[in-house]
């Protein structure tokens, strides 16, 4: 197995000139240059020879590499077609290693795990492009993908919201979806002066471990997470008014002033001040006034 060849800037700068590769700002591309940064990412996925990894985003293979040497399988999905070539080139050599080229939103990511993993949990590690951050994890997580953690370097911002609890202003649907399904932790902050291109925003490693079963038990998950949208919807607003102008909720106003009460709080309280056991309690309570 051949040992990492990227990850300083020279080298990079190198493999974009021999393929006049042109970044592509639809894609959201920022390469990173840092190998101190690549060492504090394996080290926090905590990768381990029986493990099999999928990567999302891999660019031109520089953490790709690092992946490699440290794991059983790695499973590369990228959505450029132009770096195809280039991430031949730059993982031949490389025996473990699958590229799939797709849109992983596509990408039926169970089956994958299945074919390359026997069905066992794998580990998502990533250079997440910025802009569908969240769909990618809140994806990864809804369709139940047999997961042990995701290692995923994100905007400072996103990482901090999803790690932040009640009263906070980072606090809101993404933080409860995901505290819900896995425990977060901030591994490492990023300046922007590791990646090429430098983004104009600062970045954060974030592990989230996830959950065998959900910190909280709730009947219905999928009404638990129209309310928790509903409320974070319109910030300004009321819970209760906030749940009864949703297309998404068809509760009357009295039954969710009801539900309100039994949680013990105001009838001015906000989305903001619930916590995750909160919102499951008031879901339940919703259920349970439906079925009377």
């Amino acid at each position: 197995m051949k040992q990492p060849t990227l990850g300083n800037p020279q080298n990079t700068i190198e493999v974009l000139q021999k393929y006049n590769f042109v970044f592509q700002k639809k894609f959201g591309q920022n390469f990173l240059i840092d190998t101190h940064v690549l060492d504090k990412i394996i080290r926090a996925a905590q990768i381990s020879q029986d493990d099999c990894v999928l990567e999302i985003g891999p660019g031109i293979g520089t953490m790709t590499q690092y992946l490699a040497c440290a794991a059983k399988k790695v499973i590369a999905v990228e959505i450029d077609r132009a770096l195809i070539p280039i991430l031949e080139d730059t993982l031949d050599g490389y025996d473990n290693v699958r590229i799939v080229n797709a849109d992983v939103l596509k990408v039926d990511i169970a089956k994958l795990a299945e074919e390359e993993n026997g069905g066992k949990p794998i580990k998502v590690v990533a250079n997440l492009p910025y802009y569908i951050t969240t769909p990618i994890i809140m994806g990864l997580f809804e369709k139940h993908v047999p997961l042990k953690s995701i290692t995923v370097m994100v905007q400072k911002e996103v990482a901090d919201r999803m790690q932040v609890g009640p009263g906070t202003k980072d606090y809101g649907a993404l933080s409860l979806a995901v505290q819900y399904y896995a425990k977060p932790y901030i591994v490492a902050n990023v300046p922007p002066n590791c990646f090429m291109p430098r983004p104009k925003v600062g970045s954060s490693v974030i592990r989230l471990d996830r959950y065998g079963t959900p910190p909280v038990k709730v009947q219905d998950e999928k009404l638990m997470f129209r309310i928790i949208r509903a409320s974070f919807n319109q910030r300004r607003k009321t819970l209760a008014n906030g749940l009864k102008n949703s297309p998404e909720l068809d509760f009357t106003k009295e039954e969710i002033e009801e539900a309100i009460l039994t949680l013990g709080k105001g009838g001015s309280v906000r989305g903001e001040a619930l916590s995750l056991e909160e919102f499951a309690a008031l879901s339940d309570c919703l259920s349970k006034i439906r079925e009377e």
